[in-house]
């Protein structure tokens, strides 16, 4: 499996740094067709400057994080539905008052954001009108990221070596498979940990998409084999149903999960735990007001993980749920988010507040959380944002509190002299 994927990334890298002179025949045509001049070059950056403090009642000291993450990739259209990205990243700190996992400052709060730079993403992509594929080491965000995505919080981002496959026979359905060969984490690849840098895996993802409207339906089968640590393997079967139905810009919306892990592949336990989340919305003049009840089971020795998830988006800010405690979880959540204004700049900034209950699903109370973010646009392509977190520990953890800073520039520029 090792020599697979480093013939896949050797394969990548090269047929995007080429020039795809295979897509002509030599004579500016290809099967009879005028073959484009030559492929089009796009440089894309993302650069994050973020201060972070965590006062955590666990640890004698507080950590602050003064982290800078630059992110700069190569993208090219090579034609006839071909495409690529080679995408480098790099993160720098100032001190080491924190324990980023890669220190060794374990007398610190962690703030899983250490020094270093990998490759990010590289892919070669085909793109035909209904059939996609694209191989490589890819970003992978599926429905809202609580199964599979990026964690793109950190400055670290988790990708995957993965192949992705599309079929869209009609405008409203999608039918995607991935295989997953290894998970990239957001430890970086000098964690301490050699797990928290990256796992083996053998997994199948097969995600249904339909859309109509305002209302998406959704069915899913994640198989996921993790080859370095058999107890996170596990097989997840689900339906979500999301919309909306406003009027005017007012109105109600929801979203309806439910799903089923089991015990997979080489996991030696047997389990069987439920997943659901109900999350009716309304919006009135620009202000969008959500409940929320997720569950996640568990019974008492074992309970359903979401190892692949963007799991900051999840259970609070303060990441006090990253892995699911044995007794399952309980967030009961209430938040208001929207702007200052109709007009001009009170119209662009944007505020959210929400408040987290959490209980086991088997057992007493966790705790309460409550979160703020208020994000502030300053120039194309450049945005603030102020961001808190406080939990308040009630039989689980210890009380904690985050607080983060953000500068945020991203943009993209098409090189000269291509196409």
């Amino acid at each position: 499996m090792n020599r697979v994927r480093n013939y896949l990334s050797t394969a990548c890298l090269l047929a995007i740094l080429a020039t795809p002179a295979w897509a002509t025949n030599g004579t500016g045509d290809a099967g009879g067709t005028a073959a484009p001049a030559g492929p089009s070059w796009q440089l894309e950056w993302d650069a994050r400057l973020r201060h972070e403090q965590v006062d955590d009642d666990a640890f004698a000291r507080d950590a602050r994080a003064d982290t800078l993450r630059l992110r700069l990739g190569l993208h090219a259209e090579f034609g006839h539905g071909w495409s690529g990205l080679v995408e480098g990243a790099g993160v720098a700190s100032t001190g080491d008052r924190y324990n980023s996992g890669a220190n060794g400052r374990t007398s610190y709060p962690a703030v899983t954001d250490p020094r270093g730079g990998e490759f990010n993403q590289y892919w070669l992509r085909w793109q035909g009108e209904q059939f996609g594929a694209t191989v490589g080491r890819q970003r992978l965000l599926l429905d809202n990221q609580r199964w599979v995505g990026n964690s793109g919080w950190r400055q670290h981002e988790q990708t995957f070596d993965a192949v992705e496959l599309r079929w869209q026979p009609l405008a409203a359905l999608t039918l995607r498979y991935d295989w997953l060969d290894r998970v990239h984490r957001v430890a970086g690849r000098d964690a301490l940990n050699p797990l928290a840098r990256e796992r083996k895996l053998n997994t199948h993802l097969l995600n249904l998409a339909w859309s109509q409207g305002a209302q998406q339906w959704g069915g899913y089968a994640y198989l996921h084999e993790d080859r370095d640590v058999a107890s996170a393997s596990s097989a997840t079967y689900g339906l979500r149903w999301s919309g909306k139905a406003l009027r005017g810009g007012n109105g109600p919306g929801w979203t309806l999960e439910g799903a089923r892990q089991y015990d997979y592949a080489n996991n030696p336990q047997h389990f069987a735990h439920s997943y659901w989340l109900l999350e009716p919305s309304w919006t009135q003049s620009g202000i969008t007001a959500k409940l929320g009840w997720e569950h996640l089971g568990g019974n008492g020795r074992h309970a359903l993980q979401t190892p692949l998830a963007t799991l900051h988006a999840f259970n609070g800010w303060d990441d006090q749920f990253n892995v699911t405690p044995n007794g399952g979880l309980e967030d009961r959540y209430a938040s208001v988010a929207g702007n200052f204004g109709h007009d001009g700049l009170a119209a662009r900034l944007n505020w959210t507040v929400a408040y987290h209950d959490y209980r086991a699903d088997r057992g007493g109370r966790y705790g309460s959380e409550w979160n703020a973010s208020l994000a502030v646009p300053l120039a194309r392509g450049l945005s603030g944002l102020l961001k808190v977190a406080d939990y308040r520990a009630d039989g689980f953890g210890r009380d904690s509190a985050k607080l983060w800073l953000q500068l945020e520039w991203h943009g993209q520029q098409a090189l000269a002299g291509t196409r």
